[in-house]
C-alpha cells in the first residue's frame, strides 16, 4: 500500500492485462488483499483509450444498508479480471469469481502478483479461469 509499491504494481498489471489479450472494463477481488492492486491498476488506466474501474467483493454480504456483496462502480455484464495479491489455494480468486458471475459479470481471468506454486493455479484453471502471474515462488527464490 506504499506509494512506491503502488506506482510499480499499477503499470505492471495493467500491462500484464494487456498481455493476456483480456479486454476488461473493471478489476477487483476479495478484500483486502486484491483491494491495493485493482486500485493501482484503475489509477495507471486513468489516462488511457479505455480506463478501467476498481472494485471491491466483500467476505460477506453486509446486513445492513444495501446488502451488496461487490461495492464500488461494478456493472452487469462488466468483463473482469480478479486481481488477487497471492495465489495459494485459489480459494479467495474462487469466491471472488463466482460473486462476478453471480451478478452478472463476466470473468475473463485471474492476474495474480505472486503464484505461490502450491496448487492454487491449478485449481483456478479447472474451474475454466486462465490465471496470469506476474511472479512465481520459484521466481522469487531464485530457483530454476
Amino acid at each position: 500500500m506504499s506509494p512506491e509499491g503502488l506506482s510499480l504494481i499499477g503499470p505492471l498489471g495493467l500491462q500484464a492485462l494487456h498481455g493476456a489479450r483480456w479486454s476488461v472494463s473493471a478489476v477487483g477481488g476479495l478484500t483486502l488483499g486484491a483491494d491495493p492492486i485493482a486500485y493501482a491498476i484503475s489509477y495507471a488506466s486513468a489516462k488511457t483509450p479505455s480506463p478501467i474501474r476498481a472494485f471491491t467483493v466483500r467476505k460477506e454480504a453486509k446486513a445492513h444498508g444495501t446488502g451488496k456483496l461487490i461495492e464500488g462502480p461494478f456493472e452487469r455484464q462488466d468483463h473482469v479480471a480478479i486481481v488477487e495479491d497471492v495465489i495459494t489455494t485459489g480459494g479467495s480468486a474462487a469466491r471472488a469469481a463466482e460473486a462476478v458471475r453471480a451478478a452478472g459479470g463476466v470473468v475473463e481471468g485471474v492476474l495474480a502478483l505472486v503464484d505461490r506454486q502450491e496448487g492454487g493455479r491449478e485449481f483456478l484453471e479447472e474451474m475454466g479461469l486462465a490465471v496470469v502471474s506476474l511472479v512465481s515462488a520459484e521466481e522469487i527464490l531464485g530457483i530454476t
